[in-house]
């Protein structure tokens, strides 16, 4: 693997010179090119940067949907990371218009944050690709591992209460509850994110409900005590999760699905306790 990257580079680096001034137009893309050892290169970033601080510290130049054309500029980029499914197209074609290079990056599922840590690295010419994308691959399957046969669980993944939404399979979170042995109850939804009726809630029947720490927890609790019949209702069947880790699809992804998954095994050991209660043999009572 090494050497692979050795040669990717010594190849780019024939054909361009290695990047020295970086602009990022999503937060993950910063983190990517954090992770291989780029950031001292970064220049500018856009709004929501907030990992690591080095990035976060950065000129904005607008956000993953709008950027300030004037701003980027007046930082003299020589490379521009784009987002392929956030970046407009627009925005992109008239940044090679005015001459400057841009690389869009595109992931689509946790394996192609590897993918992409290797073309951004490559891209810049950061020595510590090699490194970042061995470790990043070295986690992922030692979590896959770990959670590859655990009970399955009926996973509701909420924001919001009035109405509620969820997610589908296309959706990040989606492959992080499957890698953690949960099921997507809202997997066939037909966007993906969109609202969900509490007759749905009811008829889906989830066994956990996952949330982010960024919801309102009085909300929340409001919105499952008006189903007391669902296990949800019981807090201790809620897993709080940091949303912007878990969404980010960056390395540190990692961490947001090693949080959900420790949750999720608790919900399972406590679901394990109440099965093995009820199964307990009841005393015999006494003659008197």
């Amino acid at each position: 693997m090494r050497r692979v990257f050795a040669l990717m580079l010594a190849l780019y680096a024939g054909a361009t010179a290695a990047a020295e001034r970086v602009v990022a137009l999503a937060p993950h893309l910063a983190e990517l090119a954090c992770a291989v050892g780029a950031c001292p290169r970064l220049v500018g970033v856009v709004a929501y940067t907030d990992a690591p601080e080095q990035a976060a510290a950065l000129p904005r130049v607008g956000d993953a949907f709008s950027v300030n054309l004037e701003a980027l500029l007046r930082l003299q980029p020589d490379l521009v990371l784009a987002w392929d499914g956030g970046t407009p197209a627009a925005t992109v074609e008239r940044l090679r218009g005015l001459g400057l290079a841009v690389e869009t990056v595109a992931i689509r599922d946790l394996d192609g944050i590897g993918v992409a840590l290797e073309q951004v690295g490559v891209r810049i010419g950061a020595p510590g690709t090699a490194q970042a994308v061995d470790d990043f691959r070295a986690r992922l399957q030692a979590l896959r591992e770990r959670y590859r046969d655990r009970a399955p669980l009926r996973a509701f993944y909420q924001t919001e209460t009035a109405p509620a939404f969820s997610v589908n399979r296309r959706s990040p979170i989606h492959e992080a509850l499957e890698l953690c042995g949960a099921r997507n109850v809202f997997a066939d939804l037909p966007a993906l994110a969109a609202a969900v009726g509490r007759e749905a809630v009811i008829a889906a029947r989830p066994d956990v409900v996952v949330h982010s720490q960024q919801e309102d927890p009085a909300a929340i609790a409001d919105y499952w005590a008006r189903l007391p019949r669902l296990p949800p209702s019981d807090p201790r069947r809620r897993v709080v999760v940091d949303g912007n880790t878990l969404t980010r699809q960056s390395p540190r992804m990692l961490d947001g699905i090693a949080e959900l998954c420790e949750g999720l095994d608790r919900v399972r050991a406590l679901a394990a306790a109440k099965d093995a209660a009820a199964d307990a043999p009841r005393p015999t009572p006494s003659p008197r």
